[in-house]
């Protein structure tokens, strides 16, 4: 659910609120108040990234831009959203190739807890290749060295691959 609607919900809720005071059903009281508490946490805990993970996977980038552009403190989204949050930064950077902003994004994904190995493999595989183009060799061996070691799928196994050869070729 994006900021306008969460909004919407909420003011809505509030004039219930109102009603439900003025009409003295305290007990209706209670659940606004808890659908208020609910949607205010949810803005900032959760905030706009399952939708822009929607529209990632769909290959719109600019509405993934400006859903995450929605979220205006992305330290207080929680674990589970903050690392989709900044694999979604990182990859919308390299697409403007901003080389910069985008390992930024990724270095703080990597550290970021992912439920499945592969997630956590594609985050590495992104700093190999941020690595490799900004020619820091060392630092390419330590990602794929780190990728190594996750369950990574096939496809992904055989990108480690084509890094390490291109690796090869320039030490």
């Amino acid at each position: 659910m994006n900021t306008r609607r969460r909004m919407i919900i909420i003011g809505i809720a509030i004039i219930g609120l109102a009603y439900a005071v003025v009409f003295k059903h305290y007990n209706v009281c209670i659940y606004l108040l808890g659908i208020i508490g609910y949607f205010i946490w949810s803005q900032y805990r959760e905030g706009t990234v399952f939708l822009a993970t929607q529209a990632f996977h769909r290959q719109d980038y600019e509405k993934t831009d400006k859903l995450l552009s929605e979220i205006k403190n992305p330290d207080n989204l929680r674990k589970g959203r903050r690392n989709f949050y900044e694999f979604m930064k990182g990859n919308l950077a390299l697409k403007n190739n901003n080389i910069e902003e985008a390992e930024y994004h990724f270095q703080l994904a990597s550290r970021l807890p992912w439920r499945r190995d592969n997630e956590k493999g594609m985050v590495l595989i992104n700093l190999a290749n941020i690595n490799l183009r900004k020619k820091e060799y060392d630092r390419v061996n330590t990602y794929l060295e780190l990728a190594d070691k996750l369950a990574l799928t096939h496809r992904q196994r055989d990108i480690v691959a084509k890094i390490k050869e291109d690796v090869k070729k320039y030490n």
